[in-house]
């Protein structure tokens, strides 16, 4: 019933679009992270990958990690963190069940927890 109220399956997917935005916006004004799938047409709207580009990071998977664990610390975000097998980065939830302005105020977050770690290098 709720996918139903939402719009059905095109609904669900504009609602997953929506959210994927949020973060493709976000990365497309930062140098410091990318989506892990170059290529637009191969980017998921429902697990959004992305990665780590600063030169000064050495470790890739300790400093994702690290990101990870201090958004989930504060409360900001669990699970966030890359597939055990995937490239270093962050694996974001944007289907559909997600609100997009649970998307956008995360991505503050985002920013605190790079800047917390860069400096910590």
């Amino acid at each position: 019933d709720w996918a139903r109220a939402q719009g059905g399956l095109a609904g669900m997917i504009a609602r997953a679009d929506a959210n994927a935005q949020v973060l493709h916006d976000f990365v497309a004004t930062r140098d410091w992270i990318d989506n892990l799938a170059q290529d637009p047409a191969t980017r998921s709207n429902t697990s959004v990958c992305l990665k780590f580009t600063d030169p000064r990071i050495t470790d890739g998977a300790a400093f994702a990690k690290a990101v990870a664990k201090r958004l989930e610390d504060a409360g900001a975000a669990y699970d966030i963190g890359a597939y055990r097998d995937a490239p270093p980065g962050l694996r974001i939830w944007c289907g559909s069940t997600v609100e997009t302005d649970d998307i956008a105020a995360l991505v503050p977050w985002l920013d605190w927890a790079f800047e917390a770690e860069i400096n910590a290098i």
